[in-house]
């Protein structure tokens, strides 16, 4: 059973917005694409740059260092089918920001 944690609020992630979280440890790159709230791994695999810095388009986020880009929303990467960023649960509670950790 997953273990549910606020790491953000609405308020602080407007639609178009991302955000950057760190939790026990682990660097969690938050996302608000069209009211849809999603949760990847936030560190890129390449060289471990802050995708929730990059830019966003469509459901897609580009690592500001090195230009890799993930679905935030399925983890996959448009550069190679088997790399894929951890993707984590996300629940809305009120305007809290729950995410599935650990």
């Amino acid at each position: 059973m997953p273990h549910f944690v606020k790491l953000a609020t609405l308020d602080e992630l407007p639609v178009g917005g991302s955000k950057e979280v760190e939790h026990g440890g682990r660097i969690y790159a938050i996302f608000n694409v069209d009211g849809v709230i999603s949760a990847i791994d936030g560190l890129c695999p390449h060289q471990g740059g802050p995708l929730a810095d990059g830019p966003i388009d469509g459901t897609y986020v580009t690592c500001p260092w090195h230009g890799w880009e993930f679905c935030v929303r399925t983890g996959k990467s448009t550069l190679n089918a088997r790399i894929r960023q951890p993707v984590y649960e996300v629940r809305v509670e009120g305007r809290e920001i729950l995410v599935a950790v650990g």
